[in-house]
């Protein structure tokens, strides 16, 4: 496929039209943004994270994000059981495995994720990408540091280790798949400014993989529209911004009025060689 294959006006109606009901177990952090922005690209969030519920949750859900950001040991089994539901019930699956490199513990959760589980989309910096792909990664708590100039091989090495399609989220946007890569021109640098922009695009990609069939698809145009709603927080299109505070009310509103600023991406999705 090529970058022009894809519709933002088609996915976007595509999540108007589902609705889909998304249930995330995601990070203490960042878990009311997440729930926010489920709602304003026209999904409804739940967030059951208890292990008694979870499974019977994920099932009558459309889509489901892990989010190992605060991870903790019941946190751990949690995300198991929730992904095994989705599995078995063929809810699309996206996991975003924050930290993975920078200890132990969050490398050994990570690869649980990704092994046990059959994953959707991975959603993660260039950092936690290249720690999952099995390259050198400089993580700093949960932070990507250092350069990455292999970043679209490493994308498709993960994507090919893990069954994913593969979000890497840095200056530019990667999305892969185990035989192709994508560039995309989309975002803001305020973005980067703001607690929880990756927490809140992991959500983003399950919201529009819960309404679309095909996860590619939904990566690319999820991963588009997030970055496109960015720039137009910085614009101004949705108010005057004065520092990161109000640029996140900004950003907030861009993703809830998206739909009606005719967003184009002709042009901004390229696929490179690699």
């Amino acid at each position: 496929m090529t970058g022009s294959d894809v519709s933002l006006e088609s996915a976007l109606s595509a999540v108007s039209e589902t609705t889909p009901l998304v249930n995330s177990v995601t990070n203490e952090v960042t878990v009311n943004d997440v729930a926010n922005i489920t709602l304003h690209w026209g999904g409804l969030p739940v967030m059951s994270d208890d292990e008694r519920e979870v499974a019977d949750m994920v099932a009558i859900a459309d889509g489901c994000l892990l989010n190992m950001g605060t991870v903790s040991a019941t946190g751990e089994e949690t995300m198991l059981t929730a992904g095994e539901a989705a599995n078995d019930t063929g809810v699309p699956l996206v996991v975003d495995p924050v930290g993975v490199g920078a200890t132990p513990t969050r490398t050994r959760v990570a690869d649980r994720l990704v092994t046990d589980l059959d994953v959707d989309v991975l959603n993660g910096n260039y950092g936690e990408i290249s720690a999952i792909a099995g390259d050198d990664a400089e993580v700093r708590g949960v932070e990507s540091v250092g350069e990455y100039g292999d970043i679209a091989v490493s994308s498709i090495v993960c994507a090919r280790k893990t069954g994913a399609v593969v979000v890497a989220s840095g200056e530019t946007d990667i999305v892969a798949t185990d035989e192709e890569a994508f560039e995309v021109h989309t975002g803001h640098p305020m973005m980067g400014n703001v607690v929880g922009t990756g927490c809140m695009q992991g959500v983003t990609l399950a919201v529009f993989a819960a309404a679309m069939d095909d996860p590619l698809q939904a990566a690319l145009s999820a991963t588009a529209a997030y970055g496109l709603a960015g720039e137009l927080a910085a614009d101004g299109s949705f108010g005057a911004y004065h520092g990161p505070a109000s640029y996140k009310i900004a950003f907030l509103d861009a993703v809830a009025g998206l739909a009606d600023a005719a967003p184009d991406v002709t042009g901004r999705i390229e696929r490179i060689e690699v």
